[in-house]
């Protein structure tokens, strides 16, 4: 038996009728930047997020970049200002701090959520911290009362990366919906996927909104009248088009994410593969399900044998990669240990009941001496 980790084809052939009418009104609409889908897709996904403002750009990376550039640009944040992050994040929640010239301060996650632990925020904050981005790692919110309270406490902004957390609600508000300003990712293999590069930034701050759209557009709020040395960084209409598409689908799909790690966390018992923890159910969509174990090698061979595929999220920590040299001499152990030992298992929506049980024997099945 052979079981995909992500089964992109299939998901999207569940909506191939939908999405190939938004294609084809998009190629006969003559207009493919810029357009009426933009618009629309900015309109729906402010009402689902119950945000002011979605500025659609080119990719989730670009989200986080430019909702820093902004603020630069407002004069609220400076090169040379630190903004926390956690240490165990993706390496683009870091980029986009340092590729604004400001400097990531990095923090330990909390051991069992693997999010922002709140309760070391304080201890790295400094009179040149300006800012807190945390992350929705996995697909679970932080918790975001006591993480927003110490950005209000001590006036810093708070950016959400919500590459991973698209529809996820945190005691009635969704992720996108509680900082300054948020970036997300419409990464085809997100749980809100586009068929191409796609992100989106959401924020209530008009202001901030407006710079945000002209610095997508070559800093351009008028065509050829430039107020800013802006980027290339547009969603385009047929990503758009798509995006409106899938996200009415959008709640039942994490619904059914949440039924097959419902199905994880009750049948697999193996004990050396350590389950996630959940902190409220609807604040985590799944985006990935992982596990730890601490012979994760020879895990993944043994799930590979069986036909199980599987990803590491991700094998070296940021602060350990060749990119970011300056921060190698730095010890993390807890972000360490979580990039060691964290395998992810499959959470495709398209997957059959038999397919979850096979992943569920074949866990539980794991041989650790042999």
């Amino acid at each position: 038996m052979k079981v995909p980790f992500l089964n992109l084809k299939k998901i999207n052939e569940k909506h191939k009728d939908e999405l190939c009418k938004a294609f084809n009104q998009v190629l006969e609409s003559g207009w493919y930047i810029m357009g009426e889908r933009l618009k629309a897709f900015e309109q729906e996904f402010s009402s689902y997020c119950g945000v002011k403002h979605t500025i659609g750009v080119a990719n989730g990376l670009d989200a986080l970049i430019l909702i820093i550039r902004a603020y630069k640009e407002l004069g609220i944040l400076r090169e040379g200002d630190e903004i926390v992050v956690p240490a165990n994040t993706y390496i683009a929640s870091i980029l986009s701090i340092s590729e604004n010239g400001l400097r990531p301060v990095l923090v330990e996650p909390d051991p069992q959520t693997f999010n922002l632990d709140s309760k070391k925020i304080t201890k790295v904050i400094t009179n040149k911290t300006k800012a807190i981005l945390l992350v929705h790692l996995y697909g679970q919110m932080c918790e975001m009362e006591a993480i927003k309270k110490i950005a209000d406490d001590y006036g810093l902004l708070l950016i959400e990366d919500c590459a991973q957390s698209q529809g996820a609600v945190w005691s009635g508000t969704r992720s996108g919906n509680w900082g300054n300003a948020a970036g997300f990712s419409f990464y085809p293999g997100k749980n809100l996927g586009a068929l191409g590069d796609a992100g989106a930034i959401t924020t209530n701050d008009d202001r901030l909104s407006e710079v945000v759209r002209a610095l997508r557009n070559y800093g351009s709020e008028i065509k050829y009248y430039n107020m800013y040395k802006g980027v290339n960084s547009r969603l385009d209409e047929l990503q758009a088009a798509l995006l409106l598409v899938k996200l009415k689908h959008l709640d039942a799909e994490n619904a059914i994410r949440r039924s097959i790690a419902s199905k994880y966390i009750s049948d697999i018992i193996h004990p050396n593969i350590t389950l996630p923890t959940v902190i409220q159910e609807e604040a985590h969509v799944w985006h990935l399900f992982v596990v730890q174990v601490e012979n994760r090698d020879k895990f993944q061979r043994h799930l590979s044998e069986l036909g199980v595929q599987t990803v590491i999220h991700y094998p070296i920590a940021p602060h350990k990669q060749k990119a970011y040299k300056e921060f190698n001499h730095l010890e993390f152990p807890i972000t360490q240990k979580i990039h060691n030992t964290v395998i992810s298992l499959p959470v495709d929506i398209t997957m059959s009941d038999e397919d979850i049980n096979y992943i569920i024997d074949a866990c539980n099945s794991y041989n650790e001496t042999i």
